[in-house]
């Protein structure tokens, strides 16, 4: 029998050490946007190499992705949503895909960026500095599509459905006008004329130094 006596024994102390125990949380199960990705696919640098084709078996598995970080699976799943989206694979001469940035490559990489920033704000939630990281490149995306949608409206819903996107155009903001604003922008713009002012002057002044400068040497010339 135990002795209650004892602060040992004592039934708060037991309740306390119940109290303080850990708490063991069953971590949930996120599915992955790189859960399609094949294990058997070889990583993107070592994919076009002909020298694969003769290798060991032991190591196409360590270049393959399942060995592969995931990194490494960003970049291969990358070049598949590019790949969905561009037209052919060697068009490279169309609208989307010219400049050194391909408009297409932009809005793949933040829409796998996106999909990942999701997942880990899901098990991180109190993550401010991704949330915000993905909100940036969410409001990116939104006015390169919104850019594909006024010039190729065909090419834009090709995109979207293609990458599983839900395009929402940006809500216009309507400021409520009140008196304390009203002070404030013409405050504001007091403040900037004024500055022009300044500007001017001192432009007028170093124009005046530069044609005195200009007649002193053709003056010495002649």
């Amino acid at each position: 029998s135990l002795c209650f006596s004892h602060p040992v024994c004592s039934p708060l102390l037991q309740a306390a050490r119940g109290y303080a125990r850990p708490v063991t949380r069953k971590r949930k199960d996120i599915p992955s946007h790189l859960d399609d990705l094949p294990p058997t696919l070889l990583k993107k640098d070592y994919a076009n190499l002909p020298i694969m084709n003769s290798v060991d078996d032991v190591v196409k598995r360590l270049l393959s992705l399942e060995m592969a970080s995931q990194k490494e699976k960003m970049k291969v799943k990358t070049q598949q949503l590019v790949e969905k989206v561009r037209r052919s694979p060697k068009d490279n001469g169309s609208f989307e895909v010219q400049g050194n940035f391909s408009l297409f490559f932009t809005v793949a990489v933040l829409t796998a960026r996106i999909r990942t920033l999701e997942e880990h704000l899901q098990r991180h939630p109190k993550d401010k500095s991704n949330r915000r990281c993905m909100l940036m490149d969410v409001d990116r995306r939104r006015k390169m599509l919104g850019y594909l949608r006024r010039v190729n409206y065909s090419t834009f819903e090709n995109t979207c459905k293609q990458l599983d996107i839900q395009y929402s155009p940006t809500q216009p903001h309507i400021r409520r006008i009140t008196k304390r604003w009203l002070v404030k922008k013409a405050f504001c713009i007091k403040v900037f004329q004024e500055k022009q002012k300044l500007k001017a002057a001192e432009r007028l002044k170093q124009r005046r130094e530069w044609q005195a400068k200009a007649r002193a040497a053709r003056a010495q010339q002649e």
